[in-house]
């Protein structure tokens, strides 16, 4: 598998578990967006597996959803 594949697939997978981390404390991708200081766009990517994203958008998301580390890495 190559290096490109394997990041796609990291990405879709990392937003499936942001998602599945969002609605299980049913919050809405904006208040996502509001409580992680981002546009509601922009999550929309991350959970689609669209966009990559730095470790400090990682941790403002962590930290908007108030889960741990390994619930969103998988």
């Amino acid at each position: 598998m190559s290096s490109k594949k394997q990041i796609e697939q990291e990405l879709k997978r990392f937003g499936l578990n942001l998602k599945r981390e969002r609605t299980s404390r049913k919050v809405t991708q904006e208040t996502l967006a509001e409580r992680a200081n981002l546009n509601v766009r922009t999550i929309q990517k991350i959970e689609a597996g669209k966009t990559n994203i730095l470790i400090t958008t990682a941790k403002r998301l962590k930290s908007g959803l108030g889960c741990s580390w390994e619930s969103l890495m998988g």
